[in-house]
């Protein structure tokens, strides 16, 4: 059988890797795998560093969303990827590669997942992490700070500048789409038990 196909999206800081954690933490983890679709930012390389940092990193166009499409497609068909890799503080790609085998399930997180008529079509279960703007970015700017090397200054000028903009303009009404919307995220203990059941009855559903 295909693997099955996981969306999760919501904004920024919303909580997707919390909850694509709890799903993989409690699924068995021979069976899902998990796809960011932040690695698949385009390659800046050939830009000067000044010029990076000025693109609009939360606008559709600067992810290379149809070569995650091309990959899915792959798995779907039992053929291994590779699946590129980001670094977020130079804005380039780096040279390594992470290996994706076709396992039964493939969990896809990303702000933009949804707004892709392409990729959307291709999940089976696609999960909204619906969480309030103040929580948004007071976790988005601890996660800068601490794991992409930015400065306070640095986030706040992105936040207002295109990722709240970016936000009211593709991600929250990429929301209609979602199967099922969580509110407050990985906090919401009750979401991820029904989700994380229904997951395993559709592998089990799948591997029979």
């Amino acid at each position: 059988m295909p693997p099955i196909l996981i969306g999760v999206a919501g904004g920024s800081g919303s909580g997707k890797t919390t909850v694509s954690r709890a799903i993989l933490e409690r699924v068995h983890p021979d069976h899902i795998a998990l796809i960011q679709h932040d690695m698949y930012y385009r390659d800046r390389s050939a830009l000067p560093p000044a010029e990076r940092a000025r693109i609009n990193y939360d606008h559709p166009d600067s992810l290379e969303t149809d070569l995650l499409v091309a990959h899915l497609r792959e798995l779907r068909a039992a053929r291994a990827v590779e699946i590129p890799q980001y670094d977020f503080a130079l804005h380039v790609r780096k040279k390594e590669t992470r290996r994706v085998a076709p396992l039964p399930a493939i969990l896809v997180d990303g702000i933009l997942i949804f707004t892709d008529a392409a990729l959307r079509q291709l999940f089976d279960m696609k999960i909204f992490v619906d969480t309030d703007a103040d929580l948004r970015f007071i976790r988005r700017l601890e996660r800068d700070i601490a794991e992409r090397g930015r400065t306070r200054e640095s986030v706040v000028a992105q936040y207002m500048e295109t990722v709240r903009p970016m936000h009211l303009e593709f991600v929250e009404p990429s929301k209609r789409y979602a199967d099922v919307i969580i509110p407050e995220g990985g906090f919401n203990p009750i979401a991820i038990d029904l989700i994380v059941a229904r997951v395993n009855a559709m592998l089990g559903q799948a591997m029979r």
